[in-house]
């Protein structure tokens, strides 16, 4: 064959094996499923044209004709973009992509699980490229996918690998700001689909669970942790944390959109779940100190939450108090008093007490661990007492008092506390007025329950200074009702300038000041007769008594009152153990509470006696007037209180002022109950006194001095003769019945018994009248001296015969 017929040969060869193929293929193609063509359809010649829009019209319609075909499509689909993504061929993956999305909007089925499995390998297959176009791509069809509700559950589908992806798209280190911007809202968009695609089924893969939670939280507070400042409002208030209308999107706002969105969806018992890597991530990185963030992340999981949970984030993050460096603890307990009154609107029953028992229990142990760090253990000690203050701020006034005796009830009260035991009594003592501090008194009845106003009186003889004055500062914030305490504050005689509110006493309050009067006034006497009180506790006592001056000011109370003042500045004379600068402080407190009394009664007549006593000490003894000094140095010993007894407020003309007055004032008659009237040796020497008046009326057995005395033991000879007489003149001056003089200190003691045993509580006597000697130990002393000695003197033995009362 020659060459050429050889080259035309192979011509005619290649002509016709060509024709073959394009035959073949043309037949091939028409015998290919309908489904692939209508897939193969849509795609245009190049990227740039995008979808063929009718194309994906007639796809649409097949699928939702066929159904059963959807899966068969989203494989195809996964197949054509796999191939694409891996030739780099992204314009015609962005077109595969795109129309799935159509698919996936437009066909709801219960065939549609079968689809979504495609669906979901395409997005991974996305998400896995480098490509972070391609990623956002597919966490916007995701997030796409996670809106639609489907009909049916799809048990097996799992998003383990979508939680962790998006979570690294949280925490992406892009070089440039604007790329590393729009991948962290890409991940935070895409955790917050998965979020929404699983916590609404229970059938679904649980969300909740650590692997999840560890991965999602971190992101979240990774990215709210850049923000700029923090303003936290509620859900109510703000709707969340959109911002404005218009204002861009940024990463820490949609990272607290999510976060709220995924604790509004929680159960009681996912609340930990989402706690415990809050608290972990915030220790991992520092995140305490300062405490700006720390409190604005609680108070977004405080406003998020169910209202009826808000106890559990409170409980979690006291658990945690306690962990770690003292500034981190001060920290904590500064995060818990920014939301701790939150907590206390939906808080009831025992959650109340047992957040007030925590709070106290950490409160304890700080002291406990004395100076380790005392600067920062103070810190920490302010905070944790104004989280106390804060939550009982929020409470109803009824339980605010049932905090109150719960608190005052931990108060350690020995009679010489150890160091701790005093500092736990200042910290609890500071907590109880944080918290009184939020209770507006309205009947002091309420306000004084009989075991809480006992307890509260106990310390008031407490070892420490500072704690007498936080307790008389618990009783300011209490008593007062109408503002008066910063014009009672300093001890002052010019009532009129100050401008107090006074109102007429109730009746309730009249009842309760009969009953616990006594009580309320012993105690603030006793307190100021303590040797360590500085001038802060006598005016701190002062305006207490001041405040019971303008809140009880009656004709019932005026002698109580009177009696007390009185009895204070006799104690100023008498009272050995106070210096020379408390005896004058002491004089300047009752010249002020009795100017006090008429400006709130209106009683001009016992004003205008005030008014000359005050004169006359400003001419003589100025230094016996407010205000109070610190130091009291005086030259001339006669200037002494005890030197001056003119100076001094006289009873009897006081009682005549407020008869004149047209005041029953039978009371002020007689001694004051708190001094017996006389010196202080024996704080309670009006009992004692009154009984050993009632035994000489009866038979002055003694001659003047008391029966168990030396004088009448039966161990010592007595002549019959005197024996008999002294006896026969004691019975015959007993009924006589003495002298005037006599009889008017007998009533007089009568009436100060009488209006103890109807006044003072019942302990309080049960003290005060007990024996001095245990009454076995005097029974044990006079049967040894029975046995020892005998019953009469040998002189008497062998004389004539005594009258039987004298051997009685």
């Amino acid at each position: 064959m020659t060459p050429l017929r050889k080259i035309a040969h192979r011509a005619c060869f290649f002509i016709s094996r060509t024709v073959y193929l394009t035959c073949c293929c043309g037949c091939c193609s028409a015998l290919r499923p309908r489904y692939k063509r209508l897939v193969d359809n849509i795609f245009p010649a190049s990227p740039q044209d995008g979808l063929v829009k009718s194309n994906m019209e007639k796809l649409t319609f097949y699928s939702l004709s066929s159904p059963e075909k959807l899966d068969r499509i989203g494989e195809y689909l996964f197949q054509k973009a796999s191939r694409d993504i891996y030739r780099r061929r992204h314009g015609f993956v962005i077109i595969a992509m795109e129309a799935m999305d159509q698919l996936l909007v437009a066909c709801h089925s219960q065939t549609l699980n079968l689809f979504v499995e495609s669906f979901l390998k395409m997005v991974q297959k996305l998400l896995e490229s480098t490509d972070p176009q391609l990623q956002i791509l597919a966490t916007q069809s995701f997030v796409r996918f996670a809106n639609i509700e489907e009909d049916t559950p799809s048990y097996h589908r799992r998003y383990d690998f979508f939680v962790s992806k998006f979570s690294a798209m949280c925490h992406s280190n892009h070089g440039e700001p604007g790329p590393r911007d729009r991948i962290r809202l890409a991940g935070i968009q895409g955790l917050q689909g998965v979020i929404r695609k699983t916590v609404s089924d229970d059938l679904v893969e649980n969300i909740w669970e650590a692997q999840h939670m560890d991965k999602i939280v971190p992101s979240l507070l990774y990215n709210m942790q850049s923000a700029e400042k923090y303003e936290t409002v509620s859900c109510a208030e703000g709707g969340g944390a959109g911002g404005e209308e218009g204002e861009e999107e940024s990463p820490p706002r949609l990272a607290e959109a999510c976060l709220r969105d995924l604790l509004a969806r929680a159960s009681f018992g996912h609340i930990r779940s989402v706690l415990r890597p809050v608290l972990t991530h915030f220790d991992r990185h520092d995140l305490w100190i300062p405490t700006d963030f720390a409190v604005h992340v609680f108070k977004i999981i405080m406003f998020s939450i169910q209202a009826q949970y808000s106890y559990s984030v409170v409980e979690a993050l006291m658990q945690q108090l306690e962990a770690g460096r003292g500034g981190v603890r001060a920290a904590r307990a500064a995060v818990l008093a920014a939301i701790v009154g939150i907590a206390a609107g939906d808080s009831v029953g025992p959650s109340v007490l047992e957040i007030i028992n925590n709070i106290l229990t950490n409160l304890r142990a700080s002291v406990a661990r004395g100076a380790e760090k005392e600067t920062e253990e103070k810190l920490y000690q302010e905070a944790l007492i104004n989280a106390l203050g804060e939550f009982a701020d929020h409470l109803p006034d009824y339980q605010k008092i049932d905090i109150m005796m719960f608190i005052v009830n931990k108060v350690p009260g020995a009679a010489k506390p150890s160091r701790a035991d005093a500092m736990l009594q200042h910290i609890l003592l500071k907590s109880l007025l944080k918290v009184g501090a939020t209770y507006k008194t309205t009947e002091l009845s309420k306000a004084f329950p009989a075991a809480f106003l006992e307890a509260l009186l106990r310390l008031s003889s407490a070892t420490e200074p500072s704690t007498r004055v936080l307790l008389q500062r618990i009783l300011h914030t209490l008593l007062d009702r109408r503002d008066n305490v910063p014009r009672l504050a300093v001890v002052t005689l010019d009532y009129d300038a100050a401008g107090l509110s006074v109102e007429k006493c109730s009746r309730q309050d009249l009842i309760f000041i009969s009953k616990h009067g006594y009580a309320i006034f012993s105690a603030l006497y006793e307190g100021l007769q303590l040797e360590s009180n500085s001038t802060e506790n006598i005016a701190c006592i002062y305006t207490t008594i001041a405040l019971l001056c303008v809140e009880l000011a009656a004709d019932d109370t005026l002698c109580d009152l009177m009696l007390l003042i009185l009895a204070i500045q006799q104690s100023s004379i008498s009272n050995p153990v106070l210096s020379v600068s408390q005896q004058c402080q002491l004089q300047a407190v009752s010249i002020s509470l009795a100017a006090l009394l008429p400006h709130v009664a209106k009683l001009p007549r016992l004003a205008d006696y005030i008014h000359k006593v005050v004169e006359a000490r400003r001419e003589e003894c100025g230094h016996l007037l407010p205000p109070l000094q610190h130091e009291y140095r005086l030259s001339d010993p006669t200037l002494l209180p005890a030197k001056v007894p003119y100076l001094m407020m006289d009873q009897m003309a006081i009682s005549e002022c407020l008869k004149a007055s047209g005041v029953e004032c039978g009371r002020l008659q007689g001694a004051a109950p708190y001094c017996g009237g006389g010196p202080l040796q024996h704080r309670h020497s009006w009992i004692e006194t009154g009984a050993a008046a009632g035994r000489d009326s009866l038979a002055d057995i003694a001659a003047g001095t008391e029966p168990d005395s030396a004088a009448s033991s039966p161990t010592l000879a007595r002549a019959p003769a005197e024996c008999a007489g002294v006896s026969l003149e004691a019975l015959r001056r007993a009924a006589e019945g003495g002298s005037g003089a006599e009889r008017r200190d007998a009533a007089q003691r009568r009436r100060a018994l009488n209006l103890a045993f109807r006044t003072a509580p019942f302990h309080h006597l049960m003290q005060v009248t007990q024996p001095k000697y245990e009454i076995q130990e005097k029974l044990e002393e006079i049967f040894r001296s029975v046995s020892e000695e005998p019953l009469l003197a040998p002189s008497l033995k062998s004389g004539p015969p005594l009258p039987d009362l004298c051997l009685y």
